[in-house]
């Protein structure tokens, strides 16, 4: 007779709680859930962006200037399935609850976070904004301020701010007196659980998969300037140089005229010349003698208010003729399969996760260069 403990159902229940223990970058963004189930992988659905207003100051001669709320939809494609196939055989070996989770549970759940994290921290490609230089690991206070500054330019809300930095700047970050010495920081986190907790309105946290954002070979490139004079509000321009070979990439930074735009689609040098999509359009007029600097290639650190983007998550539908069951909780959804596999003539247990991400508005957050 099988294990009560062992059943598809007890297994879903026993391992969402312990994913989401483990999630990072989901637990701190706008989350968008629904009961409806889907399909699978690439299906595409509406999801309502959050409501951002402003506060201006009232001028008795202007009068009001009513802000019109409406609420405004983007499609989101699910192509992300996070998925953890064992043998059933291998997890019948536990004898016991704690048998099962050290074995199977435990090493279950952080494979699909790490997974699930990973691919939020790519959406750093859709940010422009940024602070910090590349190659250099932010280990100071004023690394901190400068993100806070950044946000406060871009007039982000200062409600729910949070930072994830890479191990490396996190270690470097504990290390910081005013925030280990629990008289200035007023708090001992930093020193007893190596995290520094909320420093300057930003709550802090570490992710092991922080990407390192590797620049086209243009990165770094001096001399580059605009082939012609280039209108403001365009999201595309031409660059050239004598000489000029080489690309760049999607999510590398380019600094025209002191402002910053993200590249949005890869493109390749041809004829000393290379032309170029942005975000966001151009600000300003571009001439053929402003500066123009493409940043090199550097770890790409986050500050950002939840808003700024989007965990969209929904339950996948049973497959027919196996054992199968889906358990959702505070938005995250989690489907357990065991079945028979013909290829492998093995029963399997499969564990999976549908969702995709997407960028809600990326003035809500910068990059911290490292």
């Amino acid at each position: 007779m099988a294990n009560q403990f062992i059943e598809v159902k007890e297994i879903a229940r026993q391992l969402l709680p312990r994913l989401i223990e483990n999630l990072v970058f989901p637990n701190l963004v706008h989350r968008d859930y629904s009961n409806d189930f889907v399909k699978g992988k690439g299906t595409k659905i509406q999801v309502k962006k959050p409501v951002v207003l402003k506060a201006d100051e009232f001028n008795e001669s202007e009068g009001t200037k009513p802000q019109d709320v409406k609420e405004e939809s983007v499609e989101v494609t699910l192509d992300r399935l996070a998925t953890v196939d064992v043998d059933f055989n291998s997890i019948q070996m536990a004898t016991n609850v704690d048998d099962l989770n050290r074995l199977f549970l435990e090493p279950a759940a952080v494979a699909l976070a790490e997974k699930i994290n990973a691919d939020g921290l790519e959406l750093y490609k859709d940010i422009p904004y940024c602070v910090g230089t590349a190659g250099t690991t932010p280990s100071t206070l004023d690394d901190i301020a400068d993100a806070r500054k950044m946000l406060n330019i871009n007039k982000v809300p200062i409600a729910g701010r949070v930072a994830i930095w890479d191990p490396e700047a996190d270690a470097k970050f504990t290390t910081i007196p005013a925030i280990v010495n629990a008289e200035k920081s007023g708090s001992t986190q930093a020193l007893r659980e190596g995290s520094i907790g909320r420093v300057m309105g930003l709550d802090n946290y570490m992710a092991q998969g922080i990407k390192v954002h590797e620049a086209g070979s243009l990165g770094g490139v001096t001399g580059i300037k605009a082939s012609a004079e280039t209108k403001a509000g365009l999201d595309i321009i031409t660059l050239s140089k004598d000489s000029l070979t080489g690309n760049v990439k999607k999510g590398d930074i380019i600094n025209i005229a002191k402002n910053n735009y993200v590249v949005t689609e890869d493109a390749t040098a041809s004829t000393n010349s290379i032309t170029v999509k942005l975000y966001p359009a151009l600000k300003t007029k571009v001439s053929t003698t402003d500066t123009i600097k493409i940043e090199k290639g550097h770890t790409a650190n986050l500050a950002f208010n939840p808003n700024a983007f989007a965990f969209v998550t929904r339950p996948l539908a049973a497959p027919s003729g196996v054992e199968a069951y889906t358990t959702s909780y505070n938005g995250i959804t989690l489907r357990v399969v065991k079945g028979y596999d013909m290829h492998t003539k093995k029963e399997m247990l499969s564990m999976d996760v549908l969702y995709g991400y997407k960028t809600m508005y990326p003035e809500l957050a910068t990059r911290i260069l490292g």
